[in-house]
């Protein structure tokens, strides 16, 4: 006789599983509906119009505007934050003291309110009064930059910023991928003549690289999705060179009542941000072959 099930099992993960089923996947399966729809909250009616919404967005110049400015954020935000990530890792790793305090003041951006760091940066990037353009005066220039309000400026301040948030997180993944790598190694190294960069180059790149995976993909997919800080501190302007995707939908959803619409836009987010992680796998799967983690 086969051994009965025991359901009291299925108790425990009933909390985490209707937690799942009501707050994402309800709601996933009720957007992809409404997609199929013209919906204004503000008026009557909800007529079907199949993949309308669709073929209009292929042809709407301005969400490509958004698209590509989550491109740009994404392109510049995450090289520069995983570099950054991985130099700050390798300081902390150090055996000195106090590094641990080190390691928590980096780490406290990343468990802060987004609203509060935000309004922290605004305050940063003011013309006149802000930190940066302050400093920028006892230097002798003329620190008026308005950061925020200025076409060329906007996109790389908030990308700045990015970086700062998400220095820590990245931090910690990268100081747990190097613990991982065996002394052995370097000290093999070592006894073949190898130099710190030598050692650096052919030991902890190559070892570290599950890790730079995870962190690559995981980054791509937070930066395509970035919504707080454009919010709160540009509004997608000026001239909508911070109007990216996450906020555009916001926008079509909460300013403009198109429900239908804008849940077409978070699809095609979706796919987008698929698409660019399977992209990732594709070319990265086979420089993890031999690695457990894979």
């Amino acid at each position: 006789m086969g051994e009965r099930p025991n359901w009291r099992g299925y108790l425990f993960i009933l909390p985490a599983f209707a937690h799942l089923v009501v707050f994402a996947l309800i709601p996933i399966v009720y957007a992809a509906i409404l997609s199929l729809h013209r919906w204004n909250i503000l008026k009557e009616g909800k007529p079907f119009v199949g993949l309308g919404n669709y073929l209009f967005l292929f042809q709407d110049a301005e969400f490509w505007n958004a698209v590509w400015n989550s491109a740009r954020f994404a392109l510049m935000s995450v090289p520069l934050g995983m570099l950054v990530a991985l130099a700050v890792a390798i300081l902390v790793n150090q055996k000195l003291r106090g590094v641990t305090l080190f390691r928590t003041i980096f780490y406290v951006p990343a468990i802060s309110s987004g609203v509060a760091i935000s309004m922290v940066w605004i305050w940063i990037y003011l013309p006149r009064n802000g930190l940066i353009n302050f400093i920028a005066q006892l230097f002798g220039f003329s620190g008026t930059t308005d950061f925020l309000n200025d076409p060329t400026l906007a996109m790389p301040a908030l990308v700045f910023m990015s970086i700062w948030v998400g220095l820590g997180p990245r931090m910690v993944l990268f100081i747990a991928g190097l613990a991982a790598i065996p002394q052995s190694f370097y000290e093999a190294a070592q006894v073949d003549g190898a130099t710190r960069w030598s050692s650096f180059r052919h030991v902890t790149i190559p070892l570290l690289l599950p890790t730079t995976f995870f962190v690559l993909v995981t980054s791509t997919i937070a930066a395509l999705q970035v919504f707080t800080p454009v919010y709160m501190m540009t509004k997608g302007g000026p001239l909508q060179t911070t109007d990216v995707v996450g906020y555009h939908i916001y926008n079509q959803a909460w300013r403009q009542f198109e429900m239908g619409m804008a849940s077409a836009q978070s699809y095609i987010l979706f796919a987008l941000v698929l698409g660019i992680t399977l992209l990732q796998f594709k070319f990265l799967s086979k420089r993890l072959q031999g690695f457990s983690i894979e």
